[in-house]
């Protein structure tokens, strides 16, 4: 009031509680949501948002909940010390926290009784003050008056806003609670309004009976404006207590539910053969050390912005709750997302305003807990927001993405690999994962061919078993298990029905075969992927030690086929891959005539220059006595990888095409066949 006057002060008041109101009603849609249990804000959180990011909010929450006590212990022992200066500021301050603990470890029910006359002291105190500020009404409100120096609205905003962070008190019981869901809501709304009638009315009050230079200057103007001084003590102390009752009696809950959850370590504890509450014993602890460290403003910033965080997190929550569309979330109280968002950012506004450094470090200490989380791989029992939220996601995008333009440039590695045993495809897994690299969607697909009534209910078995063997491989990968009567007719139909809403598997990509049959069987697979547009890669890998240094990777390019492009885009992103990288990629060709030399050469200079991708050209001229498969083994036996193009061929001829393939792969290191098919086909390095 005496830095900027009635009008602003009322501003700052609605503002502040804009915010607190807007948390509020979250809080009341994710209660009446789920059943809370033990650890408030940390529950709601933790069930929505996982473990991890809930971990990281509530451990910080639970040592400001602590921390708190040990500030509201300092508070009470300065106000005694008006009344008794001859007081010891730490014995005092000492004494606070060890009667508000074991006020606490008689129960919750004890401590909340106790509220009652605390609230009716607090009530007096303001009936003192109204009385008193009555009898010494002025003429004229200052409304904008100020005194001179004042503080600029902004910081007297960030100074008064932690005043109005106390709603998540009730919330931290929420294990005590008959009926959460009806007590939550009910008394926080009734709780933050209450406040914001009395904010409204203290600024009043004051306006009236005391200058701006008095309220400026003077501390403890209440004292003076007050009918009965002496009776504001009851109320002052009764607050003071009472929140520190508040904050011991949350503070155990949040780590209890820590603890339950197995974020933090269980250690029980035994006194004289009697095991303790360790939670409440251990709150108590180091709210109690805390009050070694005598001054506690240095870190008071920062126990404020885990509390802002905490609230800031609960109103994203209940907003994503809301956008995500769930059919699990049905609140009995609904909030527009657009009202918790707003919370969830005026959170994030205000804690830069308080005291961005402390903003920042708070951030940090979060982050730091959440990293440590995912590192354990904690596992939670429960589905929570992130599978719903992204869920909307991923259909708005694609509803998106249908609407778009496609072109070459867009054009992205969709494999589909088919494999019978993951474990003894490891080698063809990790091909598939380096051709992806991360610009596409692998989907590994194990076909199990057989009756469908037998082999139907070990699908679920057989894709946890193949999810487990990729985690494994560290292999990031989608997994598929599909039962089909035989290889030629399931690869035929998966192809077709793999994916959805436009983004489906582009390339097929299956191991060769030494064995005829099954080799005429994959290009037939061939065959019929490229009637629906799908690529084609058959890999034959050789047996080697693949953490050894690679040195070349051969693209030999046709160019007749429209298979070159894709040849040479497929070993770009393979040498990407941190394995291979450094890699040398050699694009070879043939000159059938020695009058084609020279043009072939230039074409193919030309082609790796507008492809962009770093690839010496080589052009051989075929000496009349040597045939193209005696001069590709020559040229590639000492590649690590050749990439080599797939040819048209009626049906009926892939046993015969199988057997010549056979004889240009020969002794060659690791060979992939490639058939690019498609609309883009020829042209993907435009």
């Amino acid at each position: 009031m005496g830095q900027v006057g009635l009008v602003p002060t009322l501003t700052i008041v609605i503002l502040a509680h804009m915010i607190t109101v807007a948390t509020a009603f979250s809080v009341s849609a994710i209660a009446t949501n789920m059943r809370v249990g033990t650890g408030g804000a940390y529950y709601m959180v933790s069930r929505s948002l996982g473990l991890e990011i809930g971990g990281a909010i509530g451990i910080p929450l639970f040592l400001a909940q602590t921390f708190s006590v040990t500030l509201y212990a300092f508070g009470l022992a300065e106000s005694l010390q008006w009344l008794w200066p001859q007081l010891p500021l730490r014995i005092t301050a000492a004494l606070t926290v060890v009667a508000v603990a074991l006020l606490a470890g008689r129960g919750a029910r004890l401590a909340l009784r106790l509220q009652l006359p605390i609230m009716a002291a607090i009530g007096l105190a303001l009936a003192l003050l109204v009385a008193g500020a009555s009898s010494r009404a002025g003429a004229a409100l200052p409304l904008w008056e100020h005194v001179e120096g004042a503080e600029p609205f902004w910081r007297v905003f960030a100074i008064f806003f932690p005043a109005v962070t106390g709603i998540m008190a009730g919330i931290s019981l929420s294990g005590d609670l008959e009926d959460p869901q009806k007590s939550i809501p009910r008394g926080t709304l009734l709780a933050v309004l209450t406040g914001f009638v009395v904010y409204l009315t203290v600024p009043v009050v004051l306006a009236v009976a005391a200058e701006p230079s008095q309220l400026a200057t003077d501390t403890l103007i209440w004292f003076e404006l007050s009918a009965l001084p002496r009776l504001l003590f009851p109320g002052l102390w009764g607050a003071i207590f009472s929140s520190a009752v508040g904050s011991i009696l949350g503070a155990p809950r949040t780590l209890e539910a820590l603890i339950g959850d197995r974020v933090l370590p269980r250690v029980p504890i035994r006194i004289l053969g009697r095991r303790v509450d360790v939670p409440q014993l251990f709150s108590a602890g180091v709210a109690l050390a805390a009050v070694g460290l005598g001054d506690l403003n240095a870190v008071a910033p920062v126990l404020t912005m885990f509390f802002l965080t905490t609230y800031g997190v609960v109103n994203l929550v209940a907003g994503l709750e809301q956008l995500s569309g769930s059919p699990s979330y049905r609140p009995t109280i609904r909030v527009p997302w657009f009202v918790s968002l707003a919370g969830a950012v005026g959170c994030i506004w205000v804690m830069g305003l308080i005291h961005r450094g402390a903003a920042v470090v708070a951030i940090v200490v979060e982050i730091a807990i959440y990293l440590g989380l995912r590192r354990r791989a904690l596992h939670a029992a429960w589905g929570d927001l992130r599978y719903g939220a992204l869920m909307s996601f991923v259909r708005a995008a694609l509803l998106r993405l249908r609407r778009l333009p496609v072109d070459p440039r867009n054009w992205r590695p969709h494999i589909l690999v088919f494999a019978e045993d993951l474990r003894k495809r490891g080698d063809l897994l990790r091909f598939a994962a380096w051709l992806n690299q991360g610009r596409g969607i692998l989907t590994v697909c194990h076909m199990m061919v057989g009756p469908l009534e037998k082999l139907a209910p070990g699908i679920e078995a057989q894709m946890r078993q193949d999810q487990a063997q990729l985690d494994a491989d560290d292999l990031t990968s989608f997994t598929a298990v599909n039962v089909v009567s035989d290889l030629e007719n399931g690869v035929l139909n998966i192809l077709q029905a793999n994916g959805i809403a436009g983004i489906s598997s582009n390339t097929m990509m299956m191991g060769w075969s030494d064995k005829p049959e099954r080799r005429a069987e994959l290009l037939r697979c061939v065959r019929q992927a490229a009637l629906l547009g799908k690529s084609s890669l058959l890999c034959r890998i050789a047996p080697r030690r693949w953490a050894e240094k690679l040195r070349r990777i051969d693209v030999w390019w046709g160019g007749l086929q429209n298979n070159g492009d894709m040849l040479l885009l497929f070993a770009h992103l393979l040498s990407l891959n941190s394995e291979w990288s450094g890699v040398e990629i050699a694009v070879k060709m043939i000159a059938s005539k020695a009058l084609n030399y020279e043009e072939s050469a230039r074409s193919l200079e030309q082609l790796i220059h507008r492809s962009r991708i770093d690839a010496e050209p080589k052009v051989l001229q075929l000496p009349k006595a040597q045939k193209i498969r005696q001069a590709i083994q020559e040229e590639s036996r000492d590649a690590d990888l050749v990439f080599l193009g797939l040819q048209d061929f009626a049906p009926g001829q892939e046993t015969a095409y199988g057997e010549r393939l056979t004889s240009l792969i020969g002794d060659l290191p690791t060979v992939i066949l490639v058939r690019a098919s498609g609309p883009f086909a020829g042209r993907l390095i435009e």
